[in-house]
């Protein structure tokens, strides 16, 4: 017997694995050992995923896309299980290409696995976590003068 098991936390940490054995009891026992040894940590923003995403294995692809808070799990099968053990609330999910649970439920966590945060990025890119979201940057000099002080300044300047 085989058997997928998916373990996680709720709070963005899931593993999944698949267990072998002549019993089936054992094949759930090893895929649960194998699950919770393979975990990974999922990225998340407000319950949700921080941006699309599209995993691959084999011929089985599986689009992930964030969702606004209310929408809810939109999955099926093996990708709902990994989603809600992970503790995603709101997502849109589509299964693309070959539908064999063992290659989605792979594709799925290869998705997964490609999420990163901001401070990931920032640290990729050599930058503050505001430079990548692309806020202004925060200076040591105070905030500039209105424009009527700034004629007035510019204005004693050139008398002087």
């Amino acid at each position: 017997f085989s058997a997928i098991v998916t373990v996680g936390d709720g709070k963005g940490k899931v593993g999944v694995a698949m267990g072998k054995a002549n019993e089936i009891a054992d094949a759930i026992r090893k895929g649960g050992e194998g699950a919770r040894a393979a975990q990974i940590s999922v990225p998340m923003q407000n319950d949700t995923i921080p941006y699309q995403v599209v995993g691959r294995f084999g011929a089985s692809r599986v689009l992930l896309k964030p969702a606004s808070p209310g929408t809810g799990v939109i999955a099926a099968g093996g990708v709902r299980a990994i989603l809600e053990a992970a503790g995603v609330k709101n997502i849109l999910t589509k299964q693309l290409g070959s539908r064999n649970p063992n290659n989605v439920v792979k594709a799925t966590m290869d998705g997964l696995r490609q999420l990163r945060t901001v401070e990931d990025f920032a640290a990729k890119r050599g930058l503050s976590v505001p430079e990548v979201l692309g806020l202004p940057k925060p200076s040591g000099r105070k905030a500039a003068p209105a424009p009527a002080e700034a004629a007035a300044e510019t204005a004693e300047t050139k008398e002087s």
